[in-house]
């Protein structure tokens, strides 16, 4: 009866702690209410952290609990004080510690292979077809086309309204408000509130985009779950990182300042259109523009005039 009991206790453990920690999220982008684990996967680096994530690190998790759930509810039941009149005396057991020692060095030597060859996979910058550099501002991001000299730098703002708009407010009267605006102004338009920015950084899909990042003023940090792509934007310093986005995943991502970096630290979304290569061609040629509409940011304080790229 008590094997029974624990052999069921152990099948829930294996499949809730399995059904929730692999990432088999669903095919919309971004986050989605009640999702667990990872975003879906779009770039071969993430396609690696997925995996990893999922044959490595869920497997070896769900196996420890299993088997500390079991020695919690065997120690339980063998030496519970009616079996046990008389308490053992027992201080130690060299075998035991032995064993809890050498085993946790055991798995961390083997996971010491996939995760340093997926950090490898991560650091080294394939040959890239594209450059973008993206600089972290308090608080807003500015992106620029380096290889592009007729596209202009231009600042991504958060699109919202202004905070003594919001009291008593509710986020669905938010959005109501903020796509209630005039055509010409950045609104939702079926977008995640608090992700949609009023400029997206634009990229071709299935092409190797290098993207140099660093900040003005406070370290920030520029993360796209989907991509896999998460690294600090540190002023005066330049880091780099890489994605690729596979054929056939056009489409608009999201992502968020990832470090602490001030009071409008939530505010910093990072959205990103990835478009089919002959389209980033019309836009590149268009100066970096689906319209010719003309949106006013602002860089640390100062007005700059950007193209807003809205479809």
């Amino acid at each position: 009866m008590r094997i029974s009991r624990l052999a069921a206790l152990a099948g829930a453990t294996f499949v809730g702690l399995t059904t929730s920690g692999l990432a088999f999220a669903s095919n919309k982008n971004g986050p989605t209410d009640g999702d667990i684990g990872f975003q879906r996967s779009v770039t071969p680096v993430m396609d690696a952290i997925t995996n990893f994530n999922n044959y490595w690190l869920v497997p070896i998790m769900v196996t420890i609990v299993i088997l500390v759930t079991a020695l919690m509810v065997y120690i339980m039941v063998r030496f519970r004080e009616k079996a046990n009149p008389v308490p053992s005396k027992t201080t130690h057991h060299v075998g035991l510690e032995v064993i809890w020692t050498i085993v946790p060095v055991i798995i961390l030597a083997i996971l010491v292979i996939p995760s340093m060859k997926l950090l490898y996979f991560q650091d080294v910058i394939p040959e890239s077809e594209l450059v973008v550099k993206v600089t972290g501002n308090t608080w807003n991001w500015e992106y620029t086309y380096p290889d592009y000299e007729n596209i202009d730098p231009y600042v991504s703002n958060i699109v919202d309204i202004p905070t003594a708009d919001k009291f008593g407010l509710s986020h669905a009267q938010i959005i109501t408000k903020i796509d209630a605006r005039p055509a010409g102004e950045p609104r939702l338009d079926g977008r995640p509130y608090l992700l949609a920015s009023d400029a997206p950084l634009v990229v071709p899909v299935d092409t190797v985009v290098k993207v140099i990042v660093t900040s003005n003023n406070n370290i920030h940090a520029f993360a796209v779950p989907q991509f896999g792509v998460k690294i600090d934007a540190v002023p005066g310093r330049i880091n780099e990182t890489w994605f690729k986005v596979h054929a056939g995943e056009e489409g608009t991502y999201y992502g968020q300042c990832s470090e602490i970096c001030g009071i409008n630290h939530a505010f910093m979304p990072i959205e990103i259109m990835v478009v089919g290569k002959a389209e980033f061609k019309r836009w590149a040629a268009n100066g970096g523009s689906f319209t010719t509409q003309i949106s006013q940011n602002t860089v640390s304080g100062t007005e700059a005039l950007t193209i807003n790229t809205v479809q």
